[in-house]
Order: C-alpha cells, then sequence, then structure tokens
C-alpha cells in the first residue's frame, strides 16, 4: 500500500527519483500512465495487470470502456527503476500532466500519483474544505 506525500524533482533528463518508501514495491517494474485531474498515475506491474484484466473483461460494445482503455494503454509506459530509482517520465506524459521541475509524489492505496507541485497544491485547496462532506458518499457508515 502506498501512503504519504514526498516533493522529489524531476531531472534535467526527465528522470523521477522514486520515494525510497516506494521502490521496494515498484522494483519489479513500474507501468506510468495519464491519470485522472491532469497527474500521472503510477503502478506496480502486478496491480496494472489486475486493471488490464478488468478492462479486457468488459465487453467491447462498451463505449466508455473502450475510451478509457484507448487512453489508458496508449499513454502507458513501463519500465524498471535503476539502481538508483530513477524512472524516466517521457515527454508526451510530461506535457499531459505539465511537470516542470518540482513534483509532489503521493501514494493512494494501490498506486502512486505524480503531480506537478503547483497543480497539487491547487487541488488540495480546491477539494481540501469539501473532505468532510464527501465521507458519507464514499465510506457509507463513515469511519
Amino acid at each position: 500500500m502506498f501512503l504519504g506525500t514526498h516533493t522529489p524533482r524531476l531531472d534535467d533528463k526527465g528522470r523521477l527519483i522514486l520515494p525510497a518508501k516506494f521502490r521496494d514495491e515498484l522494483a519489479g517494474g513500474v507501468v506510468i500512465t495519464k491519470g485522472q485531474d491532469r497527474c500521472l498515475y503510477a503502478f506496480p506491474m502486478p496491480e496494472f495487470q489486475r486493471i488490464a484484466e478488468q478492462l479486457r473483461a468488459q465487453p467491447m460494445t462498451n463505449k466508455a470502456a473502450r475510451a478509457y482503455s484507448r487512453v489508458f494503454f496508449a499513454s502507458a509506459h513501463d519500465e524498471v527503476p535503476d539502481k538508483q530509482g530513477r524512472v524516466t517520465i517521457p515527454a508526451h506524459l510530461r506535457a499531459y500532466a505539465a511537470l516542470d521541475r518540482d513534483l509532489v509524489v503521493i501514494g493512494a492505496s494501490t498506486r502512486v500519483e505524480i503531480w506537478d507541485k503547483a497543480a497539487w497544491e491547487t487541488y488540495l485547496a480546491e477539494s481540501e474544505d469539501g473532505f468532510a462532506d464527501i465521507e458519507e458518499g464514499v465510506l457509507p457508515g463513515g469511519l
């Protein structure tokens, strides 16, 4: 399970040093793809394969599943982190998420999210006020 907030930097070659806390789980391979809200999702290979199976199980006649699958898989980039725990984020994904130098990498349970620092701060500021209000809909019965 991925938890926490980290603030690494993107180097000049478009590489991200994965937070040390996440490296063991991602050492066997990571898939980075477009996420919602203009961030990137990074999945350990087994989790990406689980999601791929769920998408494959959808009928080809499901228009939403086709559309989601196209973007999800077409933008996916897989690699194994190097010995320093670095992964390259391809230019098309950096452009999608408007990644510059300063990043925020968050643990989001079964995935890691990669955000431009300013975009994350804006998202957090806009969503924190509603955090308490959405608990009931997300966690029936509450905590």
